[in-house]
């Protein structure tokens, strides 16, 4: 593989807004007896994950160690490199959570309308999103923090009939409802159920979960598996489907507790198959098997391939649809969530392109476009596939998690929020939308037991 340790087997079942397990203990040969050394590294290794540098540090000098095992007391920098992991990882979480404590606070004071929205624009779309990301590091300010309150009760307002959460007669319901399903998942399960083993938010979710499998194209759009546009979702039930919108879904579907063999999860795969610079390998049913699938072959993907195709990067000579970074990492978790394993060509071409175009300091194959829609995808699909480094090309490893805390860092505006100075294409001037996405990639930089 391309890029190193890639999937946790147990990631695609867990919720990526957060996790409470106990680290586990470190793994020993069987013939091991436990020795005092032994038990000490078990010990730094627990407190390494829970503790402050100034705690692991202390029990380092207080505790008596009797050397039973030669093989480790000849390595007392095992020690040492115990406890600089545990520091470097404490002080990256002081860091993200100096950006979010900015960014949320950004948000409760200049980012909310009167109404409860934080954007005018695109119905409870931004909301969602800035509701899920407030969430995602102060899940207690669901019952707590009255501008969450506000926020969650103007997307109840957007309820509508056929199970939508929505603007009246928006262009942008799957978007919306997408968006929206991500907020009330957070908010459902910061708040507990009710008492009766139901969680608050039940049965609107359940409503949303029909009203966007109803919205997929399949058959009952008049589409069959051979059309470009099947499996797919666009902005609304008459807009062309497209990746963006599709990865929306199966992310909402995925938090709504469907699993990747779920029907409708299984046909968006196809759809996502076909935005892939890939064409099938041979004998493979699956794939890109649209004219555009060998005409580039980078393994990157493109925005859709519906209706003719079409990507926001351009096209080559030949008419290939040119692979861009954000919509390779949407695709890339979106195949992650339809089950598909790292020896997956689709996968293993995924990670190649990934490997090849890794970047903090661009949108690969858009610039300075969609550059914070980039980063949220970006540490979204390398967190769920449950990737540490990347193996970039030229033998470069890179800590994206570092990387990424050390870029918003230095975008982080005055006021706490940010924003694309460079193209405000795709709402990115939008200060409420951009924070949100800047929140929401943070949230998967941090350790395991800051989550």
């Amino acid at each position: 593989m391309p890029v190193g340790n890639v999937f946790n087997e147990n990631d695609s079942q867990t919720p990526w807004y957060g996790s409470t397990s106990v680290p586990p203990p470190l793994a020993f040969p069987r013939n091991f007896t436990m020795s005092a050394v032994e038990k000490m590294h078990e010990m730094i290794h627990r407190l390494s994950m829970t503790a402050t540098p100034f705690v692991v540090a202390a029990v380092l000098c207080a505790a008596p160690i009797t050397n039973n095992n030669s093989a480790l007391a000849e390595t007392p920098e095992r020690n040492v490199a115990a406890t600089n992991d545990a520091e470097q990882t404490v002080n990256l979480d002081r860091r993200i959570n100096v950006l979010v404590d900015r960014g949320i606070e950004f948000l409760r004071t200049r980012g909310q309308n009167e109404n409860g929205a934080f954007s005018g624009e695109t119905g409870a779309a931004v909301t969602g999103l800035c509701v899920r990301a407030i969430l995602e590091h102060r899940p207690a300010a669901v019952n707590n923090d009255p501008v969450v309150k506000k926020s969650l009760e103007f997307l109840e307002s957007k309820i509508q009939p056929d199970g939508g959460i929505y603007e009246t007669g928006s262009r942008y319901r799957n978007y919306e409802t997408t968006s929206a399903v991500l907020a009330l998942v957070a908010a459902s399960e910061a708040s507990g159920d009710a008492g009766d083993g139901h969680r608050k938010y039940d049965s609107i979710l359940r409503r949303a979960e029909m009203f966007l499998k109803e919205i997929q194209w399949d058959e009952g759009e008049g589409v069959t598996p051979s059309d470009t546009a099947y499996g797919g979702a666009g902005y609304g039930s008459h807009s062309r489907p497209d990746l963006s919108n599709t990865s929306f879904l199966v992310e909402a579907l995925h938090e709504l507790g469907n699993d990747a063999e779920d029907e409708a999860i299984q046909k968006a795969l196809k759809f996502v198959a076909r935005t892939q610079n890939l064409s099938p390998p041979e004998g493979a049913a699956a794939g890109n098997d649209t004219a555009h699938g060998e005409k580039i072959g980078d393994g990157g993907f493109y925005y859709t391939p519906a209706a003719g195709g079409e990507s926001k990067a351009g096209e080559e000579v030949n008419g290939g649809l040119r692979s861009y970074g954000s919509m390779t990492y949407a695709g890339l978790k979106s195949m992650i969530y339809a089950g598909l394993t790292p020896e997956d060509p689709r996968v293993e071409a995924a990670l190649g392109f990934i490997r090849k175009n890794y970047s903090l300091e661009k949108n690969p194959g858009m610039g300075p476009q969609g550059l914070f829609y980039y980063y949220h995808t970006f540490a979204k699909a390398l967190d769920v596939a449950g990737l540490e480094v990347v193996d970039a090309e030229g033998g470069k490893v890179h800590d994206w998690k570092v990387e990424l805390v050390e870029t918003l860092e230095s975008l982080q505006q005055q006021d706490g929020s940010w924003v694309n100075r460079d193209s405000d294409r795709w709402m990115e001037g939008d200060r409420q939308l951009v924070t949100a996405y800047c929140l929401l990639a943070l949230s998967h930089a941090k350790s395991d037991a800051s989550r």
